[in-house]
């Protein structure tokens, strides 16, 4: 979906309107003439006043005009009108419309991003075929400073690219298909972006990532993008997991857990989005995402249960599952932000167990920090931008799962699965403020519901950088 702005209606009204709805009924002060004419409105005060329809965020009802301009009016309850309630209530009126829609709700200021982020969220469509694509447009009509939409229209555009990554399918989602995508998107956002190809892993001693994209014909590489604005006070880093396709390797998965498999990058694919909104927005603060991406497949050269793996910083892994792999690719590019770029925090999000699921189900992402002020930081974003995280445990008494008698630790320790993999890249976080995402549930989804569209969502991108956003000076 594109959206345009408009302080006022300078060509014909578009045949779809929407109106909020709140307890005190139609919220028609917002919606100039043009758009809907004075017959129009006082059919809508009538229908209103006669069927009652709901006020909760996101419920849609229409009321056709047959031989009218609008030819349809489409009825969003309002809710209490908070952001949260808005972006609701955009993607509700994205969903219903299909097509074309003008939005006539008189908000302004931060509710007016919140509705363009709504739109943009839930208007999202996904399709592999030449031209299918839809080219929606919704007409953002309001009588306040447009400025404030552009906000919501770059948390917005920044998810749905991320969910466009994780979408495509893995013949086109190659290694190298996802890093040079990567710099054709960031790099006109002002993003410097480097490719680091498999000669560079080596020098750099990236073992796990090698281990993994050993496997596919298809060589890894490391995504390195950075946004250094002028002026910025505080460095972060961000790791995304980039598995373009996790067959699990010789631990192969069932076929139905394979299915939905083209979606392992979605970590590596929220940073990215995250990034894209941060520097879509300039915001001053310097940010470097890594993404070590790589296909996970099966054959000679695959790595096999027992293997021994050296990260970058000299850390070793024996090799017990060789479906547990996105914790070795994190790993590499943990220890290399920490030695490296000497960030004041690091964050890596990735789908990286069932377990997670099994806890939390697939509405909240699973948080792992052993610091306090980046739990409350991480998840005062989450609860901002509606992509929420639940604190887990990092329980020490579970280290002794993790030994190896031949290496510094074992890659699949077993139950509880999310805790362990966690406790596991704790310690290539070195001393740094460090938080493990394990977004494995919200990640995908297999219907559209609220701000979700089936696949995958591109959950974290808003998040990390509203995150980022909290760390701007002045």
């Amino acid at each position: 979906m594109t959206i345009d702005v408009r302080l006022g209606i300078d060509e014909p009204a578009p045949e779809t309107v929407a109106v909020g709805v709140d307890p005190s009924g139609p919220a028609l002060d917002g919606v100039p003439t043009q758009v809907l004419p004075v017959s129009g409105r006082a059919l809508v005060e009538q229908f209103v006043a006669e069927s009652d329809p709901s006020t909760k965020p996101g419920d849609v009802r229409e009321l056709p005009l047959p031989g009218e301009l609008p030819a349809r009016v489409l009825l969003a309850g309002l809710g209490a009108s908070t952001p949260a309630d808005l972006r609701l209530v955009g993607a509700g009126i994205a969903r219903a419309a299909g097509g074309d829609v003008g939005v006539g709700i008189a908000v302004a200021g931060d509710e007016l991003a919140a509705l363009a982020e709504g739109l943009l969220l839930g208007g999202y469509r996904f399709d592999a075929r030449p031209g299918k694509r839809p080219a929606a447009r919704a007409w953002l009509v309001c009588s306040d400073d447009a400025s404030a939409v552009s906000r919501g229209i770059a948390y917005g555009r920044g998810a749905a690219w991320a969910r466009d990554l994780a979408n495509t399918r893995a013949p086109t989602k190659t290694p190298t298909w996802m890093a040079r995508t990567a710099a054709e998107t960031l790099s006109p956002l002002g993003v410097r972006v480097s490719i680091r190809e498999a000669n560079w892993l080596a020098e750099q001693s990236f073992g796990g990532t090698l281990a993994v994209g050993g496997s596919s014909v298809l060589p890894p590489c490391l995504v390195d993008a950075r946004w250094r604005p002028s002026g910025a006070t505080a460095h972060l880093v961000v790791v995304g997991k980039g598995i373009t396709f996790d067959t699990g390797g010789y631990n192969l998965k069932p076929g139905a857990s394979m299915k939905t498999m083209y979606t392992d990058v979605a970590g590596g694919a929220a940073a990215l989005g995250a990034l894209h909104v941060v520097a879509a927005l300039r915001v001053p603060v310097a940010v470097t995402v890594l993404v070590p991406v790589a296909e996970n497949a099966v054959s000679g050269s695959a790595m096999r249960p027992g293997d021994v793996i050296r990260h970058h910083g000299g850390r070793t892994t024996e090799i017990l599952n060789t479906d547990a792999e996105g914790r070795l690719v994190l790993a590499d590019a943990l220890a290399f932000a920490v030695a490296r770029l000497r960030p004041d925090a690091v964050v890596d999000i990735a789908t990286l167990t069932g377990g997670i699921k099994v806890a939390l189900g697939t509405s909240a992402g699973g948080l792992f920090t052993p610091s306090d002020e980046l739990a409350a930081a991480l998840s005062r974003a989450g609860d901002d931008t509606g992509e929420p995280l639940w604190r887990m445990p990092l329980v020490d008494d579970y280290a002794e799962l993790l030994s190896s008698n031949i290496a510094d630790a074992n890659n699949s320790s077993g139950q509880p699965q999310a805790v362990t993999a966690a406790m596991f890249l704790r310690p290539f976080a070195g001393h740094t403020a460090w938080a493990h995402l394990d977004i494995a549930g919200p990640a995908r989804a297999a219907s559209d519901a609220g701000l979700v569209t089936r696949g995958a969502t591109g959950f974290g991108a808003r998040l990390l950088a509203r995150w980022i956003e909290a760390h701007a000076v002045g």
